[in-house]
């Protein structure tokens, strides 16, 4: 027998933090906490760079362990796999993994951090993928689906929230170790908020996917459409992730001493949340795919601000525009693959994902060889940063070439019913 369901909005918030907790604190909370682990010798920036990269192959890994789902061990009689049957056990599971890594990255064990940073990237994926499936669910069955997009605020309020944090002990000069500290307990506060929530109608199920249907009908879009859109998202995970990782370090060597220094992380959390509200407010109309350049040349033109204008007012400015469409960047793209592959869009969301998160791993080693290659860590950030704003224009052409190359034979479906 199940309990009562939550209302609506305990779901939405819950599906909110616990995103906060995995995404905001589990992967992104190295960023703000990066310039005290400099400051303290604990790292340099090649090591920042390679860890940053073990968090983003644990995401990759973990991705597509969601995908492939080896785990889906069978109730004795029901023939029913777990994994669809208790998605909220593994929501509760890598809130947990997410709460003990952060704390162990404490420990003055460096020689474990590759691991651990790996393995909260790997946390981190399943929390997301299986929130915000059970939570876009539970909201459609309770007849309020457009809720769903507001689970997606959940990043940008960790990535605000651990970048205030961050900011003030920076600010009292508390050591690296106590930053993780406060992270961890951090998010083990913010796990205890969700438990409840994660803990009621556990046995309902999420939807799955419909399996793919073979036959020319399935696929009425060729394998070279579904490629070069592959590629394109891919390109979003690169064009970002070297802002992502040293936005504070960046601005550090640019404006030495500036008291706004560790404000401009947080500006581009706030970015994602307002994207997010934009992007679950009306139902879209065109073709996605020019949205989708819009979206990269946003981001394209926030990386150039903080390279032309090396300012307060620069890297403010860069930080919202490269924010703004971060989430909404995997909305479209979503609504795009349900269009071109109605019948297997899982299967094609894993393949975008999987580039996605390739191009994320690709980042921040590109980052390390540039800087070891120039005479001053400025040259090598603004190197890093033009090839970025670089790849984000190519894929804006990309789209734009498929919106030109296959246009669209009826109009995109709306936001109602698209799940990230």
């Amino acid at each position: 027998m199940t309990s009562p369901s939550p209302a609506p909005w305990r779901i939405a918030a819950a599906g909110a933090l616990a995103l906060a907790t995995a995404m905001g604190i589990g992967r992104f909370a190295f960023t703000p906490i990066l310039p005290m682990m400099l400051q303290g010798g604990l790292l340099d920036l090649a090591g920042a760079s390679w860890l940053a990269s073990a968090n983003y192959v644990g995401y990759l890994v973990g991705a597509l362990l969601c995908t492939l789902q080896p785990w889906q061990w069978r109730r004795p009689g029901s023939g029913i796999p777990f994994a669809t049957t208790r998605p909220t056990r593994l929501v509760r599971a890598g809130l947990v993994a997410t709460c003990l890594l952060t704390l162990a990255m404490s420990l003055h064990l460096p020689a474990a951090w590759p691991v651990l940073r790996f393995a909260s990237g790997v946390a981190s994926a399943f929390v997301f993928i299986y929130t915000s499936g059970w939570c876009a669910a539970q909201l459609a069955r309770l007849g309020v689906p457009n809720m769903a997009a507001l689970i997606f605020m959940g990043p940008g309020s960790g990535i605000v929230m651990s970048g205030v944090v961050a900011s003030g002990l920076l600010a009292w000069h508390w050591p690296a170790w106590s930053g993780w500290a406060v992270f961890g307990v951090l998010a083990l506060v913010l796990t205890m908020l969700v438990w409840p929530v994660f803990s009621s109608q556990d046995g309902v199920s999420a939807p799955t996917a419909p399996a793919a249907r073979p036959g020319p009908a399935a696929h009425p879009h060729g394998r070279t459409e579904v490629g070069v859109l592959a590629f394109a998202y891919g390109l979003a995970g690169f064009g970002y992730i070297v802002t992502a990782t040293f936005l504070p370090v960046i601005a550090r060597q640019a404006m030495p001493g500036s008291p706004w220094l560790d404000l401009f992380w947080p500006v581009f959390g706030a970015g994602v949340v307002v994207g997010a509200l934009a992007a679950s407010r009306p139902i879209f109309s065109g073709d996605m795919r020019v949205l989708l350049a819009g979206c990269y040349l946003m981001q394209a033109a926030g990386i150039a601000a903080s390279l032309a204008w090396p300012t307060l007012a620069g890297f403010a400015f860069g930080s919202l525009l490269l924010g703004l469409p971060f989430t909404v960047i995997t909305f479209f793209a979503l609504i795009e693959v349900r269009r071109i592959r109605p019948h297997s869009a899982a299967a094609t969301m894993g393949l975008l994902t999987a580039l996605y998160g390739i191009g994320q791993i690709a980042g921040p080693p590109m980052t390390a060889a540039l800087l070891a290659r120039s005479s001053t860590p400025a040259i090598g950030f603004d190197w890093a940063l033009g090839i970025a704003a670089a790849s984000l224009v190519v894929g804006a052409l990309m789209y734009l070439y498929m919106a030109r190359r296959w246009p669209t034979q009826a109009p995109p479906q709306g936001a109602a019913g698209v799940t990230r």
